[in-house]
């Protein structure tokens, strides 16, 4: 099988050179080139041209902003933006997303090469996702990782028939690889008279709040990054924070958030298992989970423990997926009542929550 050809663009030499020792060391991926602006990955990409790209926001002569866009409107590549923590750093690589940038790595301004010595999984995860991204033509790759925790280091199986009664409706949606444009297109097209929505999108530290942000700004709901203690109410969005699990709780008839820290579940924190089951537990029919694009098979589980316990759920189907993953492994294990394309989903929350009003 063909290695995953990756271009690197960024104008520090020490990214380029630590990223291309982490790619040529994986067995399925290879640096093909590496250029210090997007002026110089032009004229590699007129010799060959990559399969998937790593991006830096920030470069001389041409911003990676310029180069996203210039590339999804010329030939449509999977792309990973390789952005600083900081909060412009955040703002942009948001911006970055909605044109069409499939993952996030993450550098700081200080200490690069050990900090990316460090992520090199994360690092991995994100090429082997958009390399399987539709938008380009690619063979489905599996990662070889160590043992998966699951929702148990978190929180243990709920227990039947232990709830009090509400007749408080609310909706858990748990999403990966393309799920930055997902919810959007489906946030963006909601009331504001809608049920109160919790999120886990795989997403690194310092860009879930400006992902929140900019929600916020599309939609009717309020959306913000989740915060230990929040009440969740009808009209609001809470996005978990991008290095802590968000699970629920119930205080009375009321539904209470609670982050926090601890292991990676199904090799992610946040996770989407460690969200379903809590919803499982304390909500039970009084729930709609919807599991979104991503690769890997997180939430997949936690959608079935969801729908033992009287909720509804739903998945996205093949069709409209960036990368059809978690939802098919949710389908696999019989945890999807029904599969819905992107734009069918405003609709079904609506209808859901009219008919428990």
């Amino acid at each position: 099988m063909p290695k995953i050809k990756v271009l690197l663009v960024d104008d520090s030499a020490v990214v380029r050179q630590v990223l291309t020792q982490i790619i040529n060391a994986h067995p399925k991926m290879e640096v093909c080139a590496a250029a210090q602006d997007p002026i110089f990955a032009m004229r590699h990409m007129h010799k060959q041209w990559p399969d998937v790209i790593i991006l830096d926001v920030e470069m001389p002569r041409m911003d990676g902003i310029t180069f996203l866009r210039k590339i999804m409107s010329e030939r449509p590549t999977p792309v990973v933006m390789c952005s600083s923590l900081t909060e412009k750093g955040a703002d942009t690589t948001m911006q970055a997303m909605s044109l069409g940038a499939i993952e996030i790595v993450t550098k700081p301004k200080l200490g690069v090469k050990g900090f990316l010595s460090t992520s090199a999984a994360e690092i991995i995860h994100a090429v082997l996702a958009a390399a399987q991204a539709k938008i380009a033509k690619c063979q489905p790759i599996t990662a070889n990782v160590s043992k998966k925790l699951t929702a148990d280091a978190m929180l243990s199986l709920p227990n039947a028939g232990a709830m009090v009664r509400t007749t408080e409706r609310i909706v858990a949606i748990g999403s990966s690889t393309g799920g930055t444009t997902a919810l959007e297109a489906i946030l963006t097209q909601l009331p504001r008279v809608s049920p109160g929505i919790v999120i886990v999108q795989h997403m690194p530290v310092a860009f879930t709040e400006a992902f929140a942000a900019r929600l916020n700004s599309l939609c009717e709901m309020d959306v913000v990054e989740a915060k230990d203690n929040d009440t969740i109410l009808p009209g609001h969005v809470y996005i978990a924070p991008g290095d802590r699990h968000l699970l629920i709780s119930r205080c009375g008839a009321l539904y209470k958030i609670a982050v926090k820290d601890g292991p990676l579940v199904s090799r992610h924190k946040p996770s989407v298992d460690v969200l379903f089951r809590s919803v499982a537990r304390y909500a039970g029919k009084n729930a709609l989970g919807i599991i979104l694009t991503g690769m890997g098979d997180d939430g997949a589980r936690g959608l079935k423990e969801m729908k033992d316990a009287g909720c509804a759920t739903l998945g996205e189907c093949e069709k409209s997926c960036i990368v059809y993953g978690m939802p098919k492994e949710a389908m696999k294990r019989g945890a999807v009542e029904k599969e819905l394309s992107l734009a069918q989903f405003p609709s079904a929350i609506l209808a859901y929550y009219r008919s428990g009003l």
